[in-house]
């Protein structure tokens, strides 16, 4: 324990205690005496971990001086002892007993090791602040468990901290993110290693900051394999955690561990967690070790002593057998390990509470269990416990807290120079504590002895723990009892203390009570104001007077500011102190536009909103209040459970009557006070103790009059009507907007009254990126999303809306519960009813003009009554400009008269002339007049004329009569003047009035308007007649702009629009689309003109090219289109530009084709409308359009290239038309120059369509023929010699031979082609297989692609042999090598033929190596020797001397054999399929296949012949065509043909003939008459005789079948194919039989059970006890009694059956064991507490023992059945994820998804064929497909089998399951047009046999006799056809 500190007696006993402090150094003599006592005291008792809660006192450091003084006495003591001293004895005691605890501390403080001075030691190695350092090991104990670090305990009361990155190798391997929660505890052992030892600045003592790591490869730094041994104890870390248990590492690379589930003692692991371990084995080989985790084998064993361990392989927590060495003055010491020393100090003795006689229990040699506490290796000093709880591996227990008091604690000895021993009566245990010599009093004690007696009580306080030795530390001072502060505990948020500033930082001051307690000062916490750098007075050593702020996870935070330290109100520490009213102190945080966040004591944070914060209008929060700015709150209102607390800056708020109340709504009045750079301030007349506010956004609804009017007000301007917005506080939020004032009692303030479908006016409070915010009166606010904004698509809303903007909003939905209501804006639904808005305009203009008359020196306006809207005046001519003429008035000097070049009418003036001009227009603020010299309007008769000349008197002619004008009548107007916002209009209809409109409206404001042009006819309507409120103008309102329906429209608009198909109309173009042109006309109707309507021939290229929107065009209309939907703006009618069809010629109209009218080959032309990627979208007609593909553009390369290029929107573009699509009204066309038509393709095609072919790509194959040069792109260069895939249509390709790449013979031909390349080829061939699979043969030879070239003379070199007639011997061929194996080669002449060549023949000389020599693909050149014709088999050869090698003829034909004959020879070679014989006297082969061999059957027929062998045959068969022998070696055969006649053996040869003979066929159906089943005879006739296999040799006689195979293969026998599907049969007989017999012995031993269960039915607990103790294994009678339990109601009875099933069945009986656990699974399920929950459990229980793709399909199971179809979803998408190779789960997966009836069922078998392997594919798909069958759909079921049979056609297999289930469905037509396409097939007698038999019994069973005949028909047709 380091010295403590002696400040608390220093500062009650010396009045200069502050100047001390700062010099510590400088002590008095007293002082210093009294410091080296304290000092002594450490060697017993050295300084525990000083955590911030201990009261800390003591000495300080000790200087070099003082050290040096200390040990000069110890070692002068030391020889006194050993007699070097000639001093006398008793001077020598007196002088002990003052001076044998002046020992320094680095002496008592170091580690002596193994006496390394050459001296016994006479006191234990202890660990101090003075000798810690790194590469220490140390145990500990952790004590916190914090979120960055771990602190913890360490010996002697040291503490130390561990990092996240050092806690453990696992995470710091993979960078994953630390979880202490998750790994480690609280009161956890632990092994650590010291890394770093720092200076504690905050620490004055001279302790360190100490930082471990936990990581094992610093803790086992230099283990090895071959240390570890069985039964040894090692800490290990887990890795992962895998399905059957945990993988460990041990912090070196060389070996790792493995710890099974079954034995890591119940508690759960995860990832990274430490675990003590016993190693259970080694495995060297693999280098792992196994090991077990229970905590009594870990507590348990012993380190036995190794060969070579060294003190680097010593761990702390080693548990070691030792014997008692030798006592020490303050512990013992001992010897273990043989060689090994180490030292015990007295506080982990035995004995937790040793008296003075402690030694009388440490005899020498005594044998004692000890743990390794530390070990220094630098010192090798090493320290031990004996304490009982440690040697147990459990930390010792603590029964007491820091701070807690005891009043009766026995002294159980007394140490003279060190202090107490004290027992404390704490509970459950008692606990013994320590009493350091200067803390047993306030008064200093020289001796204890004669102050303290043993057995007296004293009353001590706690003021530490010691957590690793199990002691508490504790005080018995009087004044530690009487102390505010003692520990964290005793702080409290809001308290009063005084503190000692230690350290000053740049982040704060770290403070420290009297107490020792440290607290945090932060920076901006140590002024009122805020400062650049922090205060001069806070220096280390001064002491201020602080208020607690928090105390949380014993950080204390204090404040010095002034308000807060001084403050006299209530302390808001908590949710519950903040009750309404309360009036306190807090600071800011945070300064928001709409508030201020308030922080008060203990972390507590309240919310100030802006009406609370006191603020003059105008003013802003962050200009008022800053941030850690201290303000004194009122609560208005807390929430406990949200934990919201609002306050208020206003103290005291005005009481206001409700006579005085502003309501929100209401319209008020007020004078401008200030003008602000954000709003007005506004005096209210009538309601003084409120003020007002308006934001610049709300003086106008118009915002470019926003801006002009802001300029203009000033302080003392008076607003008659403002209505009040929302109230806040004692400010009023106003408008000044004629639309919300006008219109406030439509303006809902409740939710209550929006309703949707409605339309109601507000204003945008706030624009988001996804939508606009819409507030009306108050707080109620809508949502318009960005979607609903606007008609067309908008990319910013900043855009096109603003922030204030006055808006009409369409209501959607109301939501009364969450209060959200959504809007909508689009102009389409909230268009003006009426014309408020130019109505607010001009009153706006009039307030402009108003406000500059103020400023300017001229403010008389009453010239304005003169130029009154309507009348005429006399002017003079001043100027005349380009764009008018200006006049001037004699009178008015400074108004300014302007006639636009279009008002002229027609009149020519000069300068100087007077005229009379119409007043259209004033602008007052500019003092402007718009005129007009139009006669029709100056003669009008409702104008007012004033001559203003002097010469003229002045007269005025009032109007004759009133304007004949109704509200909401729509009048025909002509635009007069076109302004920037609206338009001047004039009604000839009604004399001429003059009215106006706006352009745009309340939505559209930003939006780009229509554009009118001078003289434009618009029809508007009347919506506010001249008046004082309209500024005496004509208000009227576009029709363009509200849409409004044909029901408004006047009668005589009505005659207008009497429009029928013919009529020729004006129309005006209002959109141009790629495809049509869009017009209006007429009285608001819409139409289209088609680009096909534009020109006759279609010639023009970009016919919309001379056209602009507004232009005006003649059309005629040719259709009248019904409306659909309840869309009113739909387009009705259809018009044409064609000349002829302006003419008047109708004829035309009907003369554009449809598409019923195309057929294929047809010739069509349209534009081009659109160019995707590799499209381009023709318009041909109105009624459809065409597609023309990339490649059907052309067939040059270098086009396709430039396919982009060559085509735009407007093309014209001709072609042909290669397919039609009528339900889609799609055709798709080709622009080739050599397409040609054919009607036998197109009937073809018909006929292909007809039979409902499989194939995809059919359409794309119309316009493809044989000989066709097309266009292509290469998709894909297959590797070696598999040539190219050439894609030739959108979903088409074809295949280009290898040796079709190139003319020439060249080495790696596809080497100057890539994929995406386009290419030019020409087509060979187009096959169709049976199932419609289209096969197309490409090739990319110029010689056949060029037309130049193909009128050429071929080169011979060149020429590609496609038939084997063209070859003849000794011919030179050039060729491919296409195979090698290692007895020749086979070669690739054409894409029809290939050759081979034998070893021999490869070259003159000998070839070791043919796969190096010739590998696949080279280039080779060589002779033909042999043509086969018949087999088609040609052999070619290299070498140079071909002459030798021409075959010769053989000797003995085939003619000289005959079928039945006997024959002998010797056996050349043994197949699994049977045996190759060479017949004697000839050179031919025969095959005597396995089923030929004997009358018994043969499994295996390597084991009975041998090559070499001699055997007798009968001749079978003699294929001599074909040139096979077919052999057969059964004894009967032999006995039979040597005792036969010759005639039997020619009756023999006659069933072999190729046809059956007539007379012959009676025969057959005599014998179809006798059998049962008539086709099984025919076919087992055949069946014999496909069996004979045909002769497969044809390598000489040193050759194997390897060669002779890749032969048989290329040149497509099914033969060889018939001898594997035997072998192949044969294994799965082999299984099945194997399998069946499984199942049978199954089924057996279960009957036997029940027998056995029914014979004796137990009845007991008893019976059953002994039903299962006979048989243990047996999960039948285990079930069977857990039944019985729960028959009787014993559910818990029935679990522990269960467990003891588990327990009793062998792991062997796997399957007796998951029958159990599916059993406990289904028990859970049912009587449970939390079924699901419960059957988790035991599941992941069972995951441990069983199989667990098993385990998965049986709790898959258990859902299906329980329908718990959620959890059964979530299995399976666990399963297909963990067994994605399993097609048994996919299939499960499948199933699911049907019987639910899901959607969605392509995407899982997609996944499931990339997850299976290849292999799986076939069974996956044909199980789905009868899946759909039975409980899906059927078509899909269909669509799946065609798909394996398009690919596997052969598959009698697929076949026969494919036709199983069509006959369950039932529909005999599908089912025979099924068998009919099967036996159509050519497939080997065997399998047609299968097929033509279950079709018989088809017939049988549903046909008649007539069909039955049928099929009987059909299989002799195949047996004629075939032999």
């Amino acid at each position: 324990m380091a010295p403590r500190d002696n400040k608390r007696h220093q500062k009650s006993k010396r009045p200069h205690a502050k100047s001390k402090l700062q010099n510590p150094l400088k002590k008095p003599k007293s002082e210093f005496k009294r410091s080296k006592h304290e000092q002594s005291a450490s060697i017993l008792f050295q300084d525990q971990d000083d955590e911030p809660e201990f009261p800390r006192g003591g000495g300080r450091v000790l200087s070099r001086e003082e050290v040096a003084e200390a040990r000069a006495e110890a070692e002068e003591e030391f020889e006194r002892e050993q007699g070097l001293t000639s001093r006398g004895r008793k001077k020598q005691k007196k002088k002990a007993t003052v001076k044998s605890y002046k020992f320094g501390e680095d002496e008592w403080g170091s580690l002596f090791g193994q006496g390394i001075t050459g001296k016994l030691p006479r006191l234990t190695n202890r660990v101090t602040w003075k000798n810690i350092s790194p590469g220490m090991k140390l145990w500990g104990v952790i004590t916190e468990v914090n979120l960055k670090d771990l602190v913890i305990s360490l010996p002697g009361g040291l503490r130390g901290f561990v990092h996240a990155e050092d806690a453990s190798d696992v995470l710091a391997e993979n960078g994953d993110k630390v979880s202490f929660s998750k790994t480690l505890h609280v009161g956890q052992l632990v092994s650590c290693v010291v890394m770093q030892v720092d200076d504690d600045k905050g620490d004055e003592k001279g302790r360190k900051r100490v930082r471990l790591s936990l990581r094992l490869s610093v803790l086992y730094k230099g283990l090895s394999l071959d240390v570890v041994q069985d039964g040894m104890v090692l800490i290990a870390q887990v890795r992962s955690v895998e399905d059957h248990g945990y993988i460990l590492q041990f912090g070196v690379p060389s070996f790792s561990g493995f710890l099974p589930k079954m034995d890591n003692g119940g508690i759960p692991i995860c990832r990274g967690q430490l675990l003590q371990c016993v190693v259970k084995s080694v495995d060297k080989a693999r280098a792992v070790v196994y090991t077990s985790s229970s905590a009594d084998l870990v507590s348990k064993y012993v380190t036995k002593d190794l060969k070579g361990l060294s003190i680097d392989l010593l761990v702390p927590g080693m548990l070691v057998n030792a014997h008692v060495h030798s006592t020490l003055e303050n512990g013992i010491r001992l010897s273990f390990l043989n060689y090994f020393t180490g030292t015990v100090d007295i506080f982990h003795l035995q004995n937790s509470f040793p008296t003075d006689n402690w030694k009388n229990d440490y005899t020498q040699r005594k044998k004692v269990n000890a743990r390794v506490l530390f070990i220094d290796p630098s010192t090798r000093a090493v320290g031990l416990t004996l304490n009982p709880h440690l040697v147990h591996y459990k930390p010792p227990p603590m029964h007491v807290k820091t701070g807690e008091i005891y009043e009766k604690s026995c002294i159980l000895r007394i140490d003279e120079n060190f202090g107490l021993l004290l027992n404390i009566p704490s509970s459950p245990e008692h606990t013994p504590a320590y009493v350091l010599r200067f803390d047993v009093s306030d008064e200093e004690v020289l001796k204890l002895k004669k102050k303290f007696k043993q057995g007296d009580y004293a009353r001590l306080r706690v003021l530490g723990i010691r957590h690793l030795e199990g002691l508490a530390i504790g005080t018995l001072k009087a004044s530690a009892f009487e102390r505010p502060v003692f520990t964290h505990s005793d702080v409290k948020p809001g308290m009063l203390v005084r503190a000692q500033v230690i350290v000053v930082e740049s982040f704060g001051a770290i403070v420290q009570f009297a107490s020792g307690v440290k607290a945090l000062c932060p920076y901006r916490h140590m002024s009122e104001f805020e400062r650049v750098k922090p205060s001069k007075k806070f220096k280390v050593g001064a002491e201020f007077l602080f208020r607690v702020l928090g105390c949380k996870s014993k950080r204390i935070t204090v404040t010095h500011k002034k308000t807060l330290v001084k403050s006299k109100l209530g302390i808001l520490a908590s949710h519950a102190d903040a009750i309404e009213g309360l009036i306190t102190h807090g600071w800011i945080t945070k300064i928001e536009n709409h508030g201020c966040y308030v922080k008060f004591y203990n972390g507590i944070l309240g919310f100030c909103p802006r009406s609370e914060l006191g603020l003059d209008p105008g003013s802003e929060p962050n200009t008022v209040y800053h941030v850690e700015q201290v303000v004194k709150c009122r609560v208005t209102s807390s929430v406990t459970a949200s934990r919201i607390i609002r306050v208020s800056f206003v103290i005291s708020p005005k009481r206001i009557n409700d006579v005085d109340m502003v309501k929100i709504g209401s319209i008020v009045g007020g004078v401008v006070d200030k003008l602000t750079p954000t709003a007005v301030i506004i005096n209210i007349e009538t309601f003084s103790h409120f003020r007002g506010l308006i934001s610049y956004e709300h003086l106008a609804d118009h915002q470019g009059q926003v801006a002009l009017l802001r300029s203009l007000l000033r302080p003392g301007f008076a607003f008659n009507q403002l209505v009040v917005l929302d109230i806040n506080g004692s400010n009023l939020i106003l408008s000044a907007k004629y639309s919300l004032i006008h219109f406030v009692e439509d303006i809902p303030s409740d939710i209550t009254n929006m309703h949707p479908l409605s339309v109601v006016r507000g204003y945008i409070s706030n624009i988001i990126e996804s939508g606009c915010f819409v507030r009306f009166l108050g707080r109620l606010t809508g949502f318009s999303q960005k979607i609903r904004a606007a008609d067309h698509s908008v990319g910013n809303l900043l855009d096109a809306f603003y922030i204030g903007q006055s808006v009409r909003s369409h209501i959607i939905n109301v939501d009364d519960e969450t209060g959200k209501i959504k809007l909508a804006m689009k102009q389409s639904l909230c268009f003006s009813t009426d014309a408020s808005y130019i109505q607010s305009y001009f009153l706006v203009e009039d307030k402009i003009s108003a406000l500059q008359s103020l400023d300017s020196k001229v403010s008389d306006l009453s010239w304005i009554k003169d130029f009154s809207i309507g009348s005429v005046h006399t002017g003079k001519v001043q100027e005349i400009k380009e764009l008018g003429v200006e006049l001037v008035f004699e009178k008015y000097g400074n108004i300014v008269g302007f006639v636009s070049q279009h008002q002229l009418g027609g009149i020519n003036v000069e300068k100087g002339s007077i005229v009379r001009a119409f007043v259209l227009d004033i602008s007052k603020s500019e003092r402007l007049v718009d005129l007009s010299l139009k006669p029709e309007l100056i003669n009008s008769p409702n104008v007012e004329q004033y001559d203003v000349l002097p010469h003229i008197s002045r007269k005025k002619r009032q109007r004759s009569s009133s304007l004949d004008l109704e509200l909401h009548q729509t009048v025909n107007a002509a635009v007069e003047i076109v302004k920037e916002n609206y338009l001047v209009l004039s009604l000839p209809e009604h004399d001429y009035a003059v009215g106006y409109a706006s352009v745009i409206d309340y939505n559209t404001q930003k939006f780009p308007h229509r554009r009118f042009f001078n003289g434009q006819r618009v029809l508007a309507t009347v919506e506010a007649l001249p008046s004082a409120d309209t500024g005496g103008r004509l208000l009227l309102l576009l029709k363009s702009l509200s849409e409004i329906s044909n029901s408004s429209i006047s009668k005589r608009a009505k005659k207008m629009s009497n429009y029928a198909v013919g009529s020729l109309v004006e129309a005006e173009i209002v959109d141009i689309k790629s495809l049509e042109l869009l017009v209006k006309f007429g009285a608001g109707f819409h139409g289209k003109i088609h680009i096909t309507e534009v020109d006759d021939d279609r010639a023009l290229e970009n016919p919309f090219s001379n056209f602009r929107i507004g232009q005006l065009v003649n059309a005629r209309i040719i259709a009248k289109v019904p409306y659909t939907g309840r869309i009113k703006n739909s387009f009705k009618w259809l018009l044409s530009l064609k000349p002829s069809i302006l003419k008047g010629n109708m004829e035309a109209v009907g003369s554009s084709i449809k598409i019923d009218e195309v057929s294929v080959g047809s010739i069509v032309k349209g534009y081009v409308i659109k160019v995707d990627k590799e499209w381009v979208q023709v318009s041909v007609t109105p009624h459809f359009t065409a597609n023309l593909f990339i490649l059907d553009s052309s067939s040059e390369p270098d086009e396709l290239q430039e396919f982009h290029k060559r085509f735009s929107v407007g093309q014209v573009v001709t072609g042909h038309v290669i397919s039609i699509n009528k339900e889609k009204k799609m055709v798709r066309l080709s622009s080739h120059a050599s397409f040609v038509c054919k009607a036998t393709l197109e009937n073809e095609t018909e006929k292909i369509d007809n039979e409902h072919s499989l194939s995809s790509n059919n359409t794309d194959m119309e316009h493809i023929r044989n000989g066709a040069v097309i266009g292509g792109r290469i998709k894909t260069i297959l590797p070696n010699v598999g040539g190219i895939f050439v894609q030739i249509g959108p979903h088409l390709f074809g295949k280009v031979h290898y040796t079709e790449i190139a003319d020439s013979w060249i080495a790696d031909p596809s080497s100057g082609y890539h994929e995406g390349q386009f290419v030019k080829c020409k087509v060979l061939e187009i096959s169709r297989s049976s199932t419609g699979f289209v096969h197309v043969d490409l090739s990319l030879r110029a010689s056949l692609t060029d037309s130049s070239e193909l009128s050429g003379e071929k080169d011979l070199s060149s020429k590609r042999f496609e038939k084997i007639e063209d070859l003849y011997p000794n011919m030179e061929v050039h060729g491919y090598v296409k195979h090698v194996t290692s007895r020749g080669c086979f070669i690739m002449l054409s894409r029809k033929l290939d050759a081979r060549t034998l070893l021999s023949n490869l070259s003159d000389g000998f070839v070791e190596n043919p796969d190096k020599d010739f590998p696949v693909g080279k280039l080779v050149c060589g002779r033909v020797l042999t043509v086969e014709f018949s087999s088609k088999r040609v052999d070619l050869t290299f070498k140079k001397n071909v002459d030798s090698q021409l075959p010769k003829p053989d000797l003995c034909s085939f003619s000289n054999l005959h079928v039945g004959g006997v024959v002998s020879g010797h056996i050349r070679r043994v197949e699994k399929f049977g045996l190759f014989i060479a017949i004697d006297g000839t050179s031919l082969v025969g095959l005597c296949h396995i089923s030929e061999l004997s009358d018994d059957q043969i499994e295996h027929i390597e084991t009975k012949y041998r090559a070499g062998e001699r055997v007798e045959a009968k001749i079978l068969k003699v294929d001599e065509e074909r040139q096979r022998i077919a052999l057969g070696m059964k004894k009967s055969y032999v006995e039979e043909a040597k005792n036969s006649e010759v005639s039997g053996s020619s009756a023999t040869m006659d069933l072999t003939l190729p046809a059956l003979k007539e007379e012959d066929l009676p025969c057959l159906k005599d014998i179809s008459d006798q059998q049962n089943d008539g086709v099984a005879a025919i076919l087992s006739l055949a069946e014999s005789r496909a069996l004979v296999l045909p002769l497969q040799v044809s390598l000489d006689d040193s050759e194997n079948t390897h060669m002779e195979n890749v032969v048989v293969a290329n040149q497509g026998n099914a033969n060889q194919g018939n001898a594997n599907e035997a072998t192949e049969i044969e294994k799965r007989k082999d299984r099945y039989k194997k399998k069946k017999e499984k199942q049978e012995r199954e089924l057996e031993i279960r009957l036997s059970e029940e027998r056995r269960l029914q014979n004796d039915i137990p009845e007991t607990v008893d019976d059953f006890e002994k039903l299962v103790r006979s048989s243990p294994n047996s999960s039948f009678f285990w079930i069977k009694y857990m039944e019985y339990m729960l028959a009787q109601a014993d559910v818990e009875k029935a679990r522990s059956i269960a467990e003891r099933a588990l327990k009793t069945v062998i792991f062997q009986e796997e399957g007796e064991r998951l029958n159990i656990w599916v059993a406990y699974f289904n028990l859970e399920n049912a009587y449970g507490n939390s079924p699901e929950e419960d059957v988790e459990r035991v599941f992941k229980r069972a995951l441990q023992t069983c199989d667990t793709k098993k385990l998965h399909l049986a709790l898959l199971g258990l859902y299906e059945r329980t329908e718990q179809n959620k959890l059964a979803d979530a299995l399976l998408d666990k399963m297909t994820k963990k067994f994605k190779n399993s097609c048994k789960v996919w299939l499960c997966r499948v199933q699911h998804f049907l019987k639910l009836g899901k959607d969605g069922i392509q995407s899982v078998i997609n996944r499931a064929l990339l997850s299976l392997p290849a292999k799986k594919h076939i069974k996956f798909i044909s199980h789905t497909a009868i899946l759909e069958f039975k409980c899906g759909v059927p078509d899909m079921g269909r669509s799946l089998f065609e798909g394996i049979l398009r690919e596997h056609p052969k598959r009698t297999d697929i076949w026969s399951i494919y036709l199983d289930q069509e006959i369950r469905l039932g529909d005999h037509e599908v089912i025979r047009a099924l068998f009919e396409r099967a036996t159509c097939l050519s497939l080997p007698a065997k399998k047609m046999k299968f097929l033509f038999k279950k079709y018989h019994s088809y017939e049988e069973s549903q046909g008649d006799q007539e069909r039955i005949e049928h099929v009987k028909q059909k299989a002799l047709q195949y047996l004629e056809s075939s032999y």
